[in-house]
């Protein structure tokens, strides 16, 4: 027999002809002793690994797992396909070109927008880690991943809140005449939105629809300003926030099983309303007037950076990239899962729900200024909750048949996606707690998580709730998840390395990654996306409110950034190497544990590298061959 048997120093790992033992776990491979095979259970003590990290680093353990791939898909298109696909995707593209945003949107979507999706689910399925320990590839920027998690949280409160509004409007849908349809008798200058004819004016004063002013004085009970504070929440809607948390906390407490179980009805049953909404909206009067002008290209558009930034955000926002939950999603997959096709139809059909949202809203809409007689379609149009709230209600309540009907079918269709949408990013933020402390209970740390997300959800539905929704999207979801898509997009493919991913790849999926994923990844799309943010900087423009308020964004801004270098000195300080060089060489290298969760497949995955590793290097100079090595090998 072939003497074989040698200690690694370099390793960490002992190796007896094909037994590997790493730091006290037995890693099985094929091999025999004497001619005969043997199955053997050996305990080492924890020694540090390559890398230096403390020994008190575990072996990932076994994860829950989807029942089916069909599963993951769904849930993925729950997650991705969601408010931001029937509201913001319509508005944002008229309002930037209309027809014309479709190609900026088109070229974002190909060159960010899916290379993103696809790399955030190859390192989830691969290291079977959530939006935090995936950071194990370079502990030194595992601050990424907690930032990520702060602004995720931050959206899932304003999310819940807008959940709850829209569960409210579902509940009065079924009233024997939709409550928005006339003015309350204390509404001056209000015309019924039942109402089919030309707004009259008078006196040059502005009149409102019975659903604007519904909206804002009967269900919101809306403030002028935040002068005065922003008031105390409405108990109506405090109790459509605790059904929604409820409804969330039954689908999630058990684990992503149950999860993916509900995705069959979560991802598929909204298309059967989007259809029947797209039908509706494509019979009514006036409405291809309004798709003619939703599509109507305005060329000039394109050249400006606007756009261009609108693309990007309108990208991150209907994908839900860089968020953590696509992370967190994929590391309950199989290891061997065609990540890949799953990357290419969701970021399609996401793409085409954008666009037949598109249809619906602005046929509803041309329908609206025909029955108006309104000729420039832009004043019927309002962004963000006041055309979820304001302008599909209107409409609505001017339809001739069974206008219940179609808001029920609405209101229920905005419920689904948002939770479709809330249980994936709400995983991302419980899984992240639960990696890091395995030992609590996945269902108390729910109802944290839950109880917390409530409580803090009763701000926006106060009087001055809008406002501070607002406030908290733009410091604390899209600045900070802009400024932390950076840093992820460094660490991925700089410091981890483009090569070394496209490697994983091969090793999970078997398949050579082409150069166009190379090329995204290592230069186009961390390009774009920091233009991005240095253009949002530039042209930082502060809100609308107290400078106390801008104050608090910004705080929240800092506190989630400042997680990457709190993280990553604390990473540096933990470790016993020798030296600050050696430390930060070591903290930004992959952990020793790093890789498959399966001990064989782990110990298959490091003889792959080692190979890969032992070949010679690249020829060229020092920089030209670092970048060469980085993404080519």
């Amino acid at each position: 027999m072939e003497n074989n048997a040698y200690i690694g120093e370099e390793t960490g790992q002992t190796r007896i002809e094909g037994i590997t033992v790493t730091n006290g776990s037995i890693i099985y491979q094929n091999g025999a002793i004497n001619g005969q095979s043997h199955h053997v259970a050996i305990n080492t003590p924890a020694t540090n690994d390559n890398n230096n990290n403390p020994p008190d680093d575990p072996t990932p353990t076994v994860r829950e797992k989807w029942g089916k791939n069909i599963e993951f898909l769904l849930s993925c298109v729950a997650l991705s396909v969601g408010f931001g696909n029937v509201w913001r995707f319509p508005y944002t593209a008229f309002n930037n070109g209309g027809g014309a945003f479709v190609i900026p949107y088109l070229i974002v979507l190909f060159v960010v927008g899916r290379p993103i999706y696809y790399l955030e689910m190859v390192l989830g399925q691969f290291s079977n880690r959530g939006c935090v320990k995936v950071f194990d590839l370079a502990p030194l920027m595992r601050g990424i991943g907690v930032g990520q998690t702060v602004a995720i949280f931050t959206v899932i409160t304003y999310y819940a809140a807008v959940l709850a509004i829209t569960f409210r409007y579902l509940l009065v849908s079924f009233s024997a005449e939709l409550p928005w349809s006339t003015c309350d008798p204390s509404w001056t200058d209000c015309v019924n939105s039942s109402f089919i004819g030309t707004f009259p004016m008078g006196n040059g004063t502005k009149i409102q629809s019975s659903a604007e002013l519904y909206f804002q004085k009967t269900v919101l009970q809306k403030a002028d300003s935040l002068d005065d504070g922003i008031g105390m929440p409405d108990w109506k809607l405090v109790l459509c926030l605790a059904v929604s948390w409820i409804c969330i906390v039954a689908i999630i407490i058990r684990g992503i099983k149950s999860s993916g179980k509900f995705s069959y009805f979560l991802a598929i049953f909204p298309y059967v309303i989007i259809f029947i909404l797209l039908i509706r909206s494509l019979t009514l009067p006036g409405a291809w007037t309004g798709i003619l002008y939703f599509f109507r290209p305005q060329w000039d558009k394109l050249l400006t950076i606007e756009v261009w930034y609108e693309a990007v955000t309108q990208c991150f926002f209907s994908l839900t990239i860089c968020f953590g939950g696509l992370i967190v999603y994929s590391s309950f997959n199989n290891f061997h899962n065609n990540i890949y096709r799953h990357a290419v139809i969701i970021t399609w059909l996401d793409t085409f729900t954008s666009m037949i949202a598109g249809c619906i809203v602005f046929g509803i809409i041309g329908h609206l200024a025909h029955v108006t007689n309104q000729d420039d379609i832009q004043k019927v149009v309002k962004s963000g909750p006041g055309l979820t709230f304001e302008t599909y209600p209107d409409a609505i309540a001017k339809f001739d048949f069974v206008p219940q009907l179609f808001s029920v079918l609405f209101f229920f269709m905005l419920f689904l996606l948002g939770i479709g949408t809330l249980l994936g990013i709400v995983t991302s933020v419980i899984t992240a707690i639960h990696d890091q402390n395995p030992n609590w209970k996945r269902w108390k740390v729910v109802l944290v998580v839950s109880s917390v997300g409530f409580c803090i959800g009763l701000v926006y539905l106060t009087p001055g709730g809008l406002y501070i929704l607002d406030l908290m999207d733009y410091y604390g979801a899209t600045f900070v998840t802009l400024t932390l898509a950076v840093f992820e997009l460094l660490t991925f493919a700089w410091i981890y390395g483009v090569d070394r991913v496209c490697k994983d790849i091969e090793f999970m999926l078997g398949i050579k990654t082409g150069l166009f994923w190379r090329i995204c990844w290592g230069v186009v799309t961390p390009i774009v996306v920091l233009v991005i943010l240095l253009f949002s900087i530039i042209n930082y423009v502060p809100k609308d409110l107290p400078s106390g308020y801008n104050a608090f964004g910004w705080c929240l801004y800092t506190v989630a950034v400042l997680q990457l270098p709190a993280w990553g000195f604390w990473a540096w300080y933990k470790n016993p190497s020798s030296g600050p060089i050696a430390k930060l060489q070591t903290v930004l290298k992959p952990m020793s544990n790093w890789g498959p969760e399966d001990a064989t497949t782990r110990a298959k995955y490091n003889n792959f590298i080692d190979e890969h590793e032992a070949a010679p290097p690249s020829k060229g100079s020092c920089t030209g061959g670092f970048v060469r090595r980085k993404l080519f090998g």
